[in-house]
């Protein structure tokens, strides 16, 4: 081996040396992110406003659509904007059967009409359902044209959903349906929203739980208080935490529960968490608040802390930072000059 291939070679393998403290290599894991796909606010100009929700999660090695929005071309438009490729999803969860959730559904199975539709179930529910036929009574005294099925029904009665063929798993109850990803299934009491079922998407990360809500029809402290089973610490929370017409004294209650009682360390609102909520929990939070509005990604790295990014790669931590800051400073930071002046030496030494 000549002396300039081993000069060569002891460049090379110092610059590896330093790769790892740097760690800038793009073709690691994917960045972990929650990208707003619809929502009512924003500053992407490329994105649509409208009233509804849905996020993209990449998280865990997965790619979860949650929710689709209220107006499907509106949906569509706005996953093109940001080159979201639906046939590449894991799974999509539908959080609830109104429409400013789930109308964009049609679209998605336009693209992808085998993936994978978590929605919760209900007794008699738009995405399909089930009943025993002992649900309603029978009477024999009926001649058979009078009668159900000519009074031989099938043991269990199948419903249709809006989406025939589509690739529904119901979901009844709190379910892991991944490793460390759990839908979280709650009621409503509220009025106007009583027996509404609602799922929620809580993933468990190193850094704690980062919870996906939709409308938090069943309350958002319910909400919480079942991913805290999972793990106390909530890292994140973000979608709709249904206060868009709440009263000030309801907010601020709330807005301390999550601060004080759950000590919830990130907090991203969107969608109908409402106004006032916005403003209350951006003064409790401070720059734990993540800003939100469509067509923005939020890092879920350990140093997310209140900081809004756009799909730039993953951001440093400090003692990497502090090791890139150092080398920044001088001015041949991976001695690329020293090296060549190396291999200018040794050439000229071979060669007398």
């Amino acid at each position: 081996m000549t002396p300039c291939v081993k000069s060569f070679l002891a460049g090379a393998l110092a610059v590896v040396a330093l790769a790892p403290a740097v760690r800038i290599a793009v073709a690691a894991e994917p960045q972990s992110r929650i990208t707003i796909l619809y929502d009512a606010f924003g500053n992407d100009a490329s994105m649509k406003k409208d009233w509804g929700f849905s996020a993209l999660v990449e998280i865990a090695g997965k790619r979860i659509l949650f929710d689709t929005g209220d107006n499907r071309d509106i949906f569509a438009a706005n996953v093109k904007a940001k080159g979201v490729d639906l046939t590449k999803l894991d799974f999509v969860v539908v959080s609830h059967r109104h429409g400013d959730h789930m109308a964009g559904l049609s679209y998605v199975l336009s693209v992808n009409p085998n993936v994978k539709i978590y929605a919760p179930k209900e007794a008699f529910g738009i995405f399909g359902s089930s009943l025993p036929s002992s649900f309603y009574r029978k009477d024999g005294s009926l001649p058979s044209d009078m009668r159900y099925y000519d009074g031989t029904p099938p043991e269990v009665m199948q419903f249709g959903t809006a989406w025939q063929g589509a690739n529904f798993e119901l979901i009844d109850k709190t379910t892991e349906v991944a490793p460390g990803i759990t839908l979280i299934a709650l009621v409503s009491d509220a009025p106007g929203t009583k027996e509404l079922k609602e799922l929620s998407l809580a993933v468990n990360t190193p850094e704690g739980i980062v919870l996906v809500v939709g409308c938090s029809h069943p309350g958002i402290e319910k909400i919480v208080e079942a991913a805290a089973t999972i793990n106390p610490k909530i890292r994140l929370i973000a979608g709709g935490f249904h206060l868009v017409a709440a009263q000030d004294d309801a907010i601020a209650k709330i807005v301390a529960s999550l601060k004080n009682t759950f000590k919830v360390e990130n907090i991203a609102p969107g969608h109908c968490t409402g106004e006032p909520t916005f403003a209350a929990l951006k003064r409790a939070f401070g720059s734990s608040y993540v800003y939100a509005g469509v067509g923005t990604s939020l890092a879920l790295g350990p140093n997310m802390g209140g900081v809004e990014r756009r799909g730039e790669g993953p951001a440093l931590d400090e003692d990497d930072m502090t090791t890139y800051r150092k080398l920044a400073s001088r001015e041949d930071p991976f001695g690329v000059r020293a090296r060549r002046a190396q291999t200018r030496l040794a050439t000229s030494e071979s060669a007398k």
